[in-house]
C-alpha cells in the first residue's frame, strides 16, 4: 500500500472541449482531495485546465478517423497511460472516449469507470429503423463488453439512459444538470428596445445545430412583415463533417436581417444585446450549455423537442419549443415572440429561475462529488 492520494483521470478527445464544458469538475475533484489528471489531444487550453489543479496529458488521436489500425494505436496508447497513472477512477467524457477508452481501462484492469454520455446526436433524436439498429449496436457495446460492475453513468437528461436501456432512476445513473453555469457571470442586463426583436444563435456553427434552419426561418418572419434580427456567433469546427462552411456563412450574413459575427468570448455581452436566445438544435444534446448561458442571463429561450433541450426548456414557462426540423413551426414561434415583449420578458425571468433551481455549477459539481464519494466507498 502506498500514501498516494486517490485520483481521478478525465478522458476526453479535446482539451477546449474539456475547457469549455467541464472545469467545474476538476474543480469538484480537487475540492475531494483527489489528484486530478486530464488526457486530451491539446491545443490551446492546457493553461486553463491546470488553472484548476489538473495535471494535463496529451494525446494526439485523430477523431474523424474510423480506420482500425487509429483506432487501436488510440485503444493501446490510452492502456499505457492508464496502466502507468493506475487512477482510482476513470471518466470518460463522449462516446469516442467512452468506448476507445472504456475499452483501454478494461485491459489496464482498472474497474471503476465513469461513462459521461453528453448527448446522442442524430441516434438521440431519430426514430426511423437506421436509429434503432445503431441505439441496438451501443447499448450492445456500452452495456455488454465495456460494463462492468463499478461502472457507473453520467448523463445530462433523463432521455438518454433510456435510449442504452438504463433506468434513470438506478443506483449507477447520475444525472446533472448540464456543465452548469456560474451565475455571477452572467448579470441580468435589462432587455434592449422592442421592435426589432433580436435573437442570437450562440453555437458551433454546424448544420446538426440547426443553423440553416434559424436562418430560413428569419427568412420567412421577416417576408411576413415580422420585425426581427438574427445573429450568429460561433466558428466552423474544421475537424466536423457538419461544419457549415464558412462561405455559406457569409453569404447568409449578406441578407437582410441576418449577420454572422463569428465567435466570441463575451458571452455575457451577446445576451445584454439580445431577446432571446435560440438553439433548433436537429440531432439530440446532453444539454446545451448555450441554453443554460441565455437562460441564467435572462433570455426567452427558443429550442426544439430533442433530447437535452426539452431537458432544459418547458414550452410557453421559459420559451418556446417547436419540433426539430421545422423552419416553418420556428417561423411562427418567432411571430408570436415578436408580438409580445411583456411574454419575453415573462420567460426570461423564468429561465434564469430554473437554471438557479438546480442547473448551476454549483449543483453539478455537487452532484458529481456524491458519485464520486460512493465508487470511492466501493472500493477496497
Amino acid at each position: 500500500m502506498t500514501d498516494r492520494p486517490r485520483s481521478v483521470l478525465f478522458l476526453v478527445t479535446e482539451d477546449w472541449f474539456f475547457a469549455s464544458h467541464f472545469l467545474p469538475m476538476a474543480r469538484a475533484a480537487r475540492e475531494m482531495g483527489l489528484a486530478v489528471t486530464v488526457v486530451a489531444r491539446v491545443r490551446a487550453h492546457r493553461e486553463v485546465i491546470e488553472a484548476t489543479g489538473a495535471r494535463v496529458l496529451a494525446l494526439e488521436a485523430d477523431r474523424r478517423s474510423m480506420s482500425p489500425l487509429a483506432i487501436l494505436r488510440t485503444v493501446g496508447t490510452m492502456r499505457r497511460v492508464l496502466a502507468e497513472e493506475r487512477p482510482d477512477i476513470v471518466h470518460a467524457i463522449a462516446l469516442r472516449s467512452i468506448v476507445l477508452g472504456g475499452l483501454a481501462a478494461r485491459l489496464a484492469g482498472i474497474a471503476a469507470r465513469v461513462y459521461a454520455l453528453t448527448g446522442l446526436g442524430f441516434l438521440g433524436a431519430r426514430r426511423d429503423a437506421s436509429a434503432r439498429v445503431a441505439r441496438a449496436g451501443l447499448r450492445l457495446v456500452i452495456r455488454g463488453g465495456l460494463e462492468g460492475r463499478s461502472t457507473h453513468y453520467l448523463f445530462e437528461n433523463d432521455d438518454d439512459p433510456r435510449l442504452i436501456g438504463l433506468d434513470p432512476r438506478a443506483p449507477n445513473v447520475t444525472i446533472v444538470g448540464g456543465a452548469g453555469v456560474e451565475p455571477g457571470d452572467y448579470p441580468v442586463a435589462p432587455l434592449p428596445p422592442q421592435p426589432p426583436l433580436k435573437i442570437a444563435v450562440v453555437a458551433r456553427m454546424l448544420w446538426s445545430k440547426g443553423i440553416d434552419l434559424a436562418v430560413e426561418a428569419v427568412r420567412r418572419a421577416r417576408a411576413r412583415g415580422v420585425a426581427v434580427e438574427l445573429s450568429l456567433f460561433g466558428a466552423p469546427d474544421p475537424d466536423n463533417p457538419k461544419a457549415v462552411p464558412e462561405a455559406t456563412l457569409r453569404q447568409w450574413s449578406d441578407e437582410p436581417g441576418i449577420a454572422w459575427r463569428g465567435p466570441t468570448r463575451d458571452i455575457a455581452g451577446v445576451w445584454r444585446e439580445h431577446h432571446v436566445c435560440c438553439l433548433p438544435s436537429r440531432g439530440g444534446e446532453g444539454l446545451p450549455r448555450t441554453l443554460l448561458e441565455g437562460a441564467v442571463s435572462g433570455r426567452a429561450v427558443l429550442t426544439t423537442d430533442v433530447p437535452g433541450c426539452r431537458a432544459l426548456v418547458r414550452d410557453g414557462i421559459e420559451g418556446l419549443v417547436v419540433p426539430p426540423d421545422d423552419a416553418a413551426a420556428l417561423a411562427e414561434a418567432i411571430a408570436q415572440l415578436a408580438a409580445d415583449p411583456q411574454r419575453v420578458a415573462a420567460m426570461g425571468a423564468a429561465a434564469r429561475a430554473r437554471v438557479l433551481d438546480g442547473f448551476t455549477e454549483r449543483h453539478v459539481m455537487d452532484g458529481l462529488k456524491d458519485l464520486y464519494r460512493r465508487m470511492l466507498d466501493e472500493r477496497p
